[in-house]
């Protein structure tokens, strides 16, 4: 069977590729720390989300292709920096040593810090955008990346270790931690295909964001429950060493599980209502919840 994803996903091999720098003069340690981290796996959601978004809007998915790339280098800095003995002290992603165990602590912090950089510059630069699309994408990603969304949502789940959360805390907590970068890749899509902000479709959208992207962490979280850590690619039960709040430890895998349902159910429903439900958007949403990894 053919996949539907494979011409988008190929494209953005070979744009992430292309973007990642290969020589340095002065800190080929921190280069090779950086393709590590974004060339060593990963499933590509935010990317394939963005690109998916700007064919809904009858866009072409290549000019998306440098903004798809800073978002992954986005989400491949935050997996740097998660990883490191100060966050959640974990040895392996992607089913291959974490970066600061194949780089050091040193050049992993380096290589995070610049993938940060790299990705602003990918979107400052793409070549099939307005001036106006680059400056709405580099503000949203701006907002989703930092204190607001994942930086700041990064900051609870980090205080939040050994306390109890309520439901309404701990979705607000993955609504920045995770959901944001998700609701932004899609937005960003659609700027790629020169969408304007007050576009009601758009609202839409943002909303079909929120409801996947927290059933995503929702199956993220049921997964380091149930699955080995040669399924996930990293280190299964890490939630539980660490004493942090889950969506399976307040409302058992069960009442997890048929949440994260819900939400697709209601996400799909969203696409429908938006005239956006094509073949890439309605199969990344059900790839979110139905999955091993």
């Amino acid at each position: 069977m053919t996949d539907p994803f494979a011409r988008v996903k190929d494209a953005i091999a070979d744009t992430l590729g292309a973007l990642l720098p290969q020589q340095s003069d002065i800190a080929q340690p921190m280069v090779d720390a950086m393709r590590h981290a974004v060339l060593g796996g990963g499933k590509r959601m935010r990317p394939l989300m963005a690109c998916a978004a700007c064919e809904a809007f009858s866009g072409s998915f290549k000019a998306a292709l440098p903004a798809a790339c800073g978002l992954e280098f986005i989400h491949a800095y935050s997996l740097i920096h998660d990883d490191l003995p100060a966050m959640d002290d974990d040895e392996l992603r992607h089913g291959q040593a974490a970066t600061h165990i194949a780089f050091g602590e040193a050049n992993a912090i380096l290589a995070g810090d610049s993938l940060h950089s790299l990705a602003f510059q990918a979107l400052a630069e793409a070549p099939h955008l307005s001036h106006a699309a680059k400056l709405r994408c580099i503000s949203l990603l701006s907002t989703a990346a930092g204190w607001p969304g994942m930086a700041g949502g990064q900051c609870l789940d980090i205080a939040a270790e050994g306390q109890q959360l309520t439901l309404a805390r701990l979705e607000a907590l993955h609504s920045a931690k995770t959901g944001a970068l998700i609701e932004a890749s899609l937005v960003i899509g659609a700027y790629c295909a020169e969408v304007e902000p007050d576009n009601p479709r758009l609202t839409l959208l943002r909303t079909f964001g929120q409801r996947i992207g927290l059933a995503f962490q929702i199956v993220d979280d049921i997964l380091d429950d149930t699955e080995s850590s040669e399924t996930l690619g990293k280190p299964a039960g890490s939630d539980q060493a660490l004493h942090k709040n889950t969506f399976p430890k307040l409302m058992g895998l069960a009442g997890a599980q048929q949440r994260a349902e819900a939400l697709l159910a209601e996400s799909l429903a969203l696409l429908k209502e938006a005239d956006l439900a094509t073949e890439l958007l309605t199969g990344l949403a059900e790839r979110s919840v139905k999955r091993r990894h």
